[in-house]
């Protein structure tokens, strides 16, 4: 598929509920698939600490409780009923379990569902199909990352870091019209972004992150942590690669004799390392490093990555977009491609054999 657009743009409302479980983000977007037009309206439904404590107690499982299903169904029309004017729904659910090696991944929440509760055609399930053929599954934002970079006119290779749960990075050439052409696109995830200080919060203050690096500012790294924890065989692979939120649980152990700052302070460090790790895959060096997810409201997290890397770090802000909303939106762009039957994952993108289309679409009933 060429960078040429040949669809009427539709508006889209992107959801996403991500590895922090902090709650739904909804935006719009205008977009026919290939091309941004526009941005719109966004919302964002909170997950209260109960509520988030359902969520922890199913991570890892296969099969959502009805409890669980009905909360993130319900949590999702909540956070769409604060939008308007959406002819279509990127829905992405919640992951509760994420293992590519075994040929499996699974997103809780029912599309179909809703689409009825909505009256929305619902795009959803956009990660099984691309597991099944051999890839990843993960991530899925690098296309969307792909259209960013022509939008905001980037004349050679950039990257973008998104710092949720987990980290992921996206090395773009907007030179290269179509995604999914070799060379345009390489994709992973980094490592533990978020994850494990906001469990370390959570365990030690009954707080649910380190707001703005506060608690890792006033420690000190344990060093030879962070280097038993580069030894982790996940480093060693060759992307694309993608990690389940828990696979760095050992870290957190690691750092249980530390005193809270310095424990804080040593996890930031090492999700810092290895997004610095992650740099030296890139085919050739970003010309910038555009930051987005809640870590990068994290300034110690964002100093250390800048102290790690040899371009310029900034938040995705910087170049006009919403660092908040980007994953939700890519959810949006991604909804129109599969209802377009374009692509949304590549061999460089996930590792699937060939560029594959994944998703799911759901009609209200009496919709053609």
């Amino acid at each position: 598929m060429s960078g040429k657009s040949k669809a009427v743009p539709l508006w889209v409302a992107g959801c996403m509920s991500g590895t922090s479980l902090d709650g739904v983000d909804v935006a719009l977007l205008r977009t026919d698939g290939v091309e941004i037009f526009e941005f719109g309206d966004t919302g964002f439904r909170p997950y209260s600490t109960a509520e988030q404590e359902m969520f922890r107690a199913e991570l890892g499982t296969w099969r959502a409780s009805e409890a669980l299903t009905e909360l993130i169904e319900t949590a999702h029309a909540e956070a769409l009923s604060k939008l308007d004017g959406f002819e279509l729904i990127g829905f992405h659910g919640q992951t509760l379990a994420h293992a590519p090696d075994e040929g499996r991944t699974y997103q809780a929440g029912d599309g179909a569902v809703l689409a009825e509760v909505t009256g929305v055609p619902v795009v959803w399930d956009f990660r099984t199909a691309d597991v099944e053929m051999g890839g990843q599954g993960a991530p899925l934002a690098p296309f969307y990352h792909h259209a960013l970079s022509r939008f905001i006119g980037a004349q050679g290779p950039v990257a973008f870091l998104n710092l949720g749960g987990v980290g992921n990075l996206t090395w773009v050439d907007p030179v290269l019209s179509d995604p999914a052409a070799k060379g345009a696109l390489l994709a992973f995830d980094t490592g533990p972004a978020n994850a494990p200080v906001n469990d370390l919060m959570r365990a030690r203050r009954g707080e649910t992150f380190d707001a703005g690096g506060a608690l890792a500012s006033e420690g000190q790294p344990d060093m030879e942590i962070v280097a038993k924890g580069l030894e982790h065989p996940y480093f060693y692979k060759m992307p694309p690669k993608s990690l389940d939120r828990n696979d760095f649980h050992g870290v957190l152990k690691a750092v249980e004799a530390l005193p809270d700052a310095d424990a804080a302070a040593t996890l930031t460090a090492f999700s810092a390392a290895s997004v610095a790790r992650a740099m030296e895959h890139c085919p050739s060096p970003p010309e910038a490093l555009y930051v987005t997810g809640g870590g990068r409201h994290n300034a110690t997290l964002m100093a250390m990555i800048a102290a790690g890397v040899d371009c310029p770090v900034m938040p995705v802000e910087e170049v006009g977009l919403d660092g908040d909303m980007l994953e939700a939106q890519a959810f949006a762009y991604l909804a129109v491609r599969v209802l377009r039957g374009l692509p949304t994952s590549a061999p460089t993108t996930t590792g699937v054999r060939a560029a594959i289309g994944g998703g799911r679409v759901s009609r209200p009933d009496g919709q053609a």
